[in-house]
């Protein structure tokens, strides 16, 4: 089983980006962890605060068994990312750190959520511990 992790805007600066908002643990840190937590899964990850080069991501993962995708401000600004989206036939589970909904209004929007498989939302980065069981099962 082939389960992708990308990652958008600003995910890179996990750990030291509003550690109030995100934590302290780098992203690089916890997906160690996962792959320890995964072994028997091939867990790959992606990120960039690039939205074409987050787009051609997606289209090259497209046959994995699933993608987990934290856009970051990218969820609230494009089309083109929820276009791209659609065109998949992997699913996508949008996972966000924080609780979007009790955030600053303008992140209670989603453009991409109406084509993903599933949505979480303010678990802290066991967000993406629950969408890659959710694919395992």
């Amino acid at each position: 089983m082939k389960i992708v992790i990308i990652n958008g805007v600003n995910l890179g600066c996990l750990g030291t980006r509003e550690v109030d908002i995100y934590g302290h643990t780098s992203f690089a840190d916890y997906f160690a962890d996962l792959q320890k937590r995964f072994s028997d899964v091939n867990l790959e990850y992606f990120q960039s605060d690039d939205l074409a080069e987050v787009v051609n991501a997606l289209h090259r993962y497209d046959g994995c068994d699933g993608i987990v995708l934290n856009p970051g401000a990218f969820t609230h600004t494009t089309l083109v990312l929820a276009d791209a989206i659609a065109t998949l036939h992997t699913p996508v589970i949008e996972v966000h750190i924080s609780n979007l909904f009790g955030r600053e209004n303008y992140r209670r929007h989603s453009m991409i959520s109406a084509h993903c498989a599933g949505f979480i939302s303010g678990f802290g980065l066991q967000g993406y511990q629950l969408a890659i069981q959710h694919f395992i099962n």
